[in-house]
């Protein structure tokens, strides 16, 4: 671990500054001279049990955006675990680096090193960036870790499991925005088609909806427009797309001062993290302008449901049943959204801090 070093972050306020406005628990910086490792763990919380979230790995364009991004999905995944039932913590980390070209094996295992050291407090899996096989590595080093190969004894790729969490929230804000939660002939754009947003589509081709689809890289694009009939449009232009639904399904920020004022869907239902650039900001934005917020912490939880399933020993039948919970989930923070007069968004973190705080009263910190 290298010393910690303070960093102006947004806001201007320091590394401290920005602990302390999430309330974490604790962030270790780890740094390794011979692999390149630069990488950033969250925890935020761990009252219901250890935190467990996904490494992602990303060419950030400064430290301060690694740091705000790690604190932000850490947190997320507090409030992911919460209100989903499970008996876990909330933590997240990133490797600073571009994935196609600076990762290593060595850098992996190097990596699963410093999860070690933390002694379970977290648990680490897949994320952007990060792969399966990753996942090996780390696993030579620790055993704390999930997200593993099916042939390893683990519950494999998480995305479709989320893709399919994701798909029960969209459908949950169709019902309550339509009457009816049928896809069919609805006009729905999604941000990023990788991993989860490939299989998001594929579940949303089976329901015959008008899909248009864009992404960072055309190979991702050519192969799913060809596949389900998809309509490719620009990185930019997905915001102006007169749809019923958009479904950010990349990286988090995309729904703020910019983009409200251009949207014209009805529903926001995606599998990205961190949707709301400002959730005390543009969740009030969304409801003033009559648009309903589909969570993104409840609606992509099914990734963190599979390989918690994994910890439990894993069966997929179980996972996809309990993944399918969110849709009820979801109408119901609809409801206390619509009871208390707040947004989305905020209904859905004060049902998750009701459940830590009452477990807490029972329970130490992990």
């Amino acid at each position: 671990m290298v010393e910690l070093k303070e960093v102006e972050l947004k806001k201007d306020k320091s590394v401290f500054g920005q602990i302390s406005e999430y309330n974490h628990e604790k962030v270790v910086f780890c740094h390794d001279h011979e692999t390149g490792l630069k990488a950033i763990i969250g925890i935020h919380n761990t009252v219901l049990g250890p935190a467990l979230g996904g490494t992602r790995m990303w060419a950030y364009a400064s430290e301060a955006e690694a740091i705000d991004d790690v604190l932000r999905l850490s947190r997320g995944m507090t409030y992911k675990a919460a209100i989903s039932g499970l008996n876990l913590g909330g933590g997240k980390a990133v490797i600073i680096g571009d994935a196609k070209k600076d990762k290593s094996e060595a850098l992996m295992r190097r990596y699963g090193r410093f999860v070690k050291n933390l002694n379970g407090a977290y648990i680490t899996a897949e994320d952007v960036g990060t792969t399966t096989k990753d996942m090996e590595y780390i696993k030579m080093e620790t055993d704390h870790v999930a997200g593993l190969p099916e042939a390893m004894g683990g519950s494999g790729d998480p995305s479709p499991v989320t893709a399919y969490g994701t798909y029960m929230g969209m459908k949950a804000a169709a019902k309550r925005a339509y009457g009816s939660d049928s896809l069919e002939g609805k006009k729905i754009s999604v941000q990023g088609v990788g991993h989860v947003g490939g299989y998001l589509v594929e579940l949303l081709a089976k329901e015959n909806a008008q899909i248009f689809i864009t992404d960072i890289y055309e190979d991702r694009l050519r192969d799913i427009s060809s596949k389900y009939k998809a309509k490719v449009v620009g990185m930019d232009e997905i915001y102006d797309l007169d749809v019923d639904i958009y479904s950010p399904c990349a990286l988090g920020g995309t729904v703020n001062d910019d983009t409200i004022n251009r949207l014209k869907c009805q529903i926001i239902a995606g599998s990205a993290n961190n949707q709301l650039r400002e959730e005390s900001v543009h969740g009030p934005a969304l409801v003033k302008k009559g648009m309903l917020y589909a969570p993104d912490f409840l609606i992509n939880a099914g990734g963190l449901i599979n390989v918690y399933s994994e910890l439990q020993g894993y069966n997929r039948e179980s996972a996809y049943a309990q993944t399918e919970r969110i849709y009820g989930y979801t109408l119901d923070i609809f409801d206390l959204a619509e009871k208390e007069g707040i947004h989305t968004q905020l209904a859905a973190t004060k049902m998750a801090e009701q459940r830590i705080n009452s477990i807490g009263k029972v329970r130490s910190t992990y």
